[in-house]
């Protein structure tokens, strides 16, 4: 059997031409050995799989090689790869400062590549220090490591710092397509698409992935081989299940994310592949944002026939519902009812829209037609036709009443003239605004515009106020209403002209009497018949100490009621 080599090592680059995804790091290296600019320490740091020891491995060939060396020449004498995960001791660090010393023996440089740099201990780091910032002119040291900040800053200071880049899913496609046509194996495109976007950026792991389901498929690489293989979500069952969505089919779209599950998946992947396909369609309505759409070709074509189908508001609405379930999966006790809550009320969205539209839709008369009811035709007049009818019935009502009789009619027969404004937005009679409207209107009634010439206005003593203001009291726990009847009964009203006066303990007494003042008003004035009657309330502070007494002073008032209570309190040796 012959010797399989993994496609990560087979086709690992061997020029800066051949690094993919880093452009900018090759161009800056290479214009320094043009230049002779290379700086005699430098840090390669940036995720896995990305390239940084292989830049490091191009580096150390080429600043050895002046054109004479043959191709297959490698100058392993003049590089060093040091493991710092393996050799983080102090002992490990001494062992190279002395090699170090030595210049080498092919070539000009030698070149120590130390890997995962950060494993190093404290103390190796320090033993370190003084050789990376004065090396031999003939030493060049590369640090590689995935974790920066774990590195201390006096070597970060001594080295030049280059920082590798993800590899974008369109660099990572493009080269694993390379690969494919090298190997002769027919791979669909979305079936590359899926590989990179599940190496996250590594090249390293998307070589891994590409030789995992090859070893698979063999050498028809499709789609579905690729879902099976990796065991992620296809796409179509993110389209299948926005269809379903849109026709408010909730009784599917929970048997297909039951499907799901027993497929092995998660509900959390399920819908958080959901959100990010809400967000391809969203990102797939304008021109602009297409670029956004990291999908092989045929998939964007259905993405743009599906995004044509939905609107912005509900795709914006839907991207937040199915977000929020992502956020509660975790922290959810029942998390598959969690998931399927919120597909039932993604597929409600459309539903409550239709539902709760606020358009009015007029009634054909072939419904009445139906029902054996015949409609009856009416019609709007015109303004102009109101105008004239208005008109007209003004001037019969003229003719019809004297002017004489205008003059001698009697203001207390004829009802007062009272001007309302209505308000065009009424509230609903259940809700809260409503109450509150409804109290200020009637508190606004008592302002109205009115004639005064005909209102009557009757001359009444105090006695007759003070019988009128307990007969109201009455009336008011009669009709259940003891708080408000209470309140009107802590103060006996004082008469001034036609003014009433009143005092009470505390603000409150004086809010509540003013927020109800309208039905005490309208009592007051027609059974007086009066209508030049005011109210004016005060609030005497004086008068509230008559109603809350200490333990002393209600002992006191006791006494003076019966005198046996203290011979009670002397015999059982009471204190108050």
């Amino acid at each position: 059997m012959e010797h399989f080599v993994v496609s990560a090592r087979k086709y690992r680059p061997q020029t800066f031409n051949d690094v993919v995804g880093q452009k900018a790091i090759t161009n800056t290296l290479l214009n320094a050995i043009e230049r002779n600019h290379l700086a005699q320490a430098l840090l390669f740091t940036g995720p896995r799989g990305v390239g940084k020891t292989t830049c490091a491995r191009i580096l150390a060939k080429m600043i050895n090689s002046d054109g004479t060396e043959t191709g297959d020449e490698d100058f392993a004498f003049n590089i060093f790869e040091l493991d710092a995960a393996s050799n983080n001791s102090v002992d490990d660090i001494r062992n190279l400062t002395d090699q170090v010393r030595i210049p080498p023996q092919i070539g000009k440089y030698k070149v120590y590549i130390i890997d995962e740099v950060h494993m190093l201990s404290q103390a190796a780091f320090n033993a370190f220090l003084k050789t990376l910032e004065e090396p031999p002119k003939h030493c060049v040291f590369i640090l590689a490591t995935t974790e920066k900040h774990k590195i201390i800053p006096t070597i970060l200071s001594r080295c030049q710092i280059f920082d590798f880049k993800r590899i974008t899913v369109k660099d990572a496609k493009a080269y694993l397509k390379y690969i494919a046509e090298e190997q002769g194996i027919n791979a669909d495109d979305d079936a590359l698409h899926i590989i990179a976007q599940k190496a996250d950026g590594a090249m390293r792991d998307a070589l891994s992935i590409f030789d995992r389901v090859v070893s698979f498929s063999g050498k028809e690489l499709t789609r579905q081989a690729v879902t099976e293989n990796l065991n992620v979500l296809d796409y179509e069952t993110y389209f299948t299940s926005t269809d379903l969505i849109l026709e408010n089919n909730i009784p599917d779209l929970l048997i297909q994310f039951n499907n799901t599950l027993s497929k092995g998946f998660d509900g959390y992947h399920y819908i958080a592949g959901l959100a990010a396909h809400f967000r391809d369609l969203l990102v797939s309505k304008t021109p602009q944002t297409i670029e956004l759409l990291e999908v092989g070709e045929d998939t964007k074509k259905k993405y743009l026939e599906q995004s044509q189908k939905t609107s912005q508001a509900f795709l914006l609405q839907a991207i937040q519902m199915a977000n929020d379930a992502d956020l509660k999966y975790k922290s959810s006790k029942n998390q598959r009812l969690l998931i399927e809550l919120c597909l039932m009320q993604l597929a409600s969205i459309t539903f409550d829209g239709e539902k709760k539209n606020s358009k009015h839709y007029i009634i054909p008369p072939s419904y009445f037609k139906n029902k054996g009811i015949t409609p009856i035709s009416v019609s709007i007049p015109k303004k102009e036709e109101q105008k004239e009818a208005s008109t007209d019935i003004k001037t019969k009502e003229q003719e019809k009443t004297p002017t004489s009789n205008k003059a001698q009619a009697s203001p207390v027969n004829e009802p007062p003239k009272i001007i309302l404004k209505r308000d065009s937005k009424r509230p609903s009679g259940l809700s809260l605004k409503s109450i509150q409207a409804k109290k200020e209107h009637q508190i606004k009634q008592m302002d109205v515009v009115v004639d005064e010439e005909d209102l009557p206005k009757d001359p009444f003593t105090e006695q007759a106020l003070i019988e009128t203001w307990n007969a109201f009291i009455s009336l008011l726990e009669k009709e259940g209403k003891r708080n408000f009847a209470s309140i009107l009964s802590i103060d006996t009203p004082k008469l001034k002209g036609t003014t009433i006066h009143l005092e009470f303990p505390t603000e409150t007494n004086k809010i509540e009497v003013e927020r109800q003042q309208y039905h005490l008003m309208s009592f007051l004035r027609k059974t007086l018949n009066n209508y030049d009657i005011d109210l004016s309330i005060t609030v005497n502070e004086v008068m509230e100490k008559k109603y809350a007494y200490s333990t002393k002073e209600k002992f006191e008032k006791l006494k003076e009621k019966n005198p046996s209570i203290e011979t009670l309190r002397r015999m059982f040796d009471l204190e108050i």
